[in-house]
């Protein structure tokens, strides 16, 4: 899969830093360090073509959270839509993948209202761990990596040949970020989710503005 990612393009980057980490001891006053990133991949092979995948991480942000959300496509036709409802157009169907600090799934799919004609909105179904399992102690990705070490196990383990092309893939990037030419470091709030740019990066792909699936927010 990395050897089919195409070359990354600047513009579809971000990078920014929170406010006030120029204020921290040991920081430069003209400090260009990110402090978050995100990116738009597309992958040129036969199963993912046409598919954008965006990677976004930071410091300082709301919380901690590790995530992946599958967005689905809108089908060409749709049988209701939200034009009489006052909420606007319908929004995506979201499989959400909990990975860390609450394991879990979560799945928000539009439903038709009932005793409407055609109102919709957004409903969601979700799995826990901690409610099914209870208070059991899940190791933490770093226990389960130590322990593998120890014990030889390097199927978790990324091999050489992964690493370097990943970061042929990244290195370009931070070049490209650390250029007088570069890209504007973009600002964003201690406490939030991110800079508006990352916002409307994703939003380029069809208007939807990013918000986390395992955070109820």
């Amino acid at each position: 899969v990395l050897s089919a990612i195409r070359p990354i393009d600047l513009f579809d980057t971000v990078c920014a830093q929170y406010e006030g980490y120029r204020d921290a001891d040991g920081v430069a006053p003209g400090s260009r360090t990110p402090t978050y990133a995100a990116l738009k991949l597309n992958i040129d092979n036969w199963r993912w073509q046409g598919v954008p995948f965006y990677l976004r991480s930071g410091k300082a942000l709301r919380r901690k959270l590790t995530e992946v959300t599958v967005v689905f496509r809108a089908p060409p036709l749709a049988m209701f839509d939200n034009n009489n409802s006052g909420q606007g157009r319908i929004h995506p169907n979201a499989l959400s993948i909990c990975i860390q600090p609450d394991e879990g799934v979560h799945l928000t799919f539009e439903a038709k209202k009932p005793d409407s004609a055609r109102e919709g909105r957004s409903v969601d179904m979700e799995f826990h761990y901690a409610d099914a399992f209870g208070a059991c102690a899940i190791p933490d990705a770093y226990e389960r990596l130590i322990l593998d070490a120890l014990q030889g196990d390097a199927a978790l383990f990324t091999r050489s040949d992964g690493i370097e092309a990943a970061w042929k893939l990244i290195d370009p990037v931070v070049a490209g970020w650390e250029a007088e030419d570069g890209p504007q470091l973009a600002v964003y709030p201690r406490g939030s989710w991110g800079p508006r740019e990352a916002d409307d990066l994703l939003a380029g792909d069809g208007g939807r503005t990013w918000r986390p699936g395992c955070a109820h927010e």
